[in-house]
């Protein structure tokens, strides 16, 4: 299941871009809401990338490494 493992990465460099983004509207002058907005799409996000992996793991689509 390359697929999951590559929609994984891909989410977490979304991630990661979201939280960038807060903390260049942060420096900008502290807080406004497009980093308001930027911190929930990050939280919805994680959110959502757990939910993927549960899923992908109780479907039999990954199984953790150990």
């Amino acid at each position: 299941m390359n697929e999951i493992k590559f929609l994984v990465v891909v989410m977490l460099c979304a991630i990661v871009a979201s939280l960038g983004k807060a903390m260049y509207h942060m420096n900008q002058g502290g807080q406004s809401a497009e980093m308001v907005q930027a911190l929930g799409v990050r939280i919805g996000l994680s959110v959502a990338l757990f939910g993927l992996l549960m899923l992908g793991w109780h479907l039999g689509w990954i199984s953790p490494a150990g």
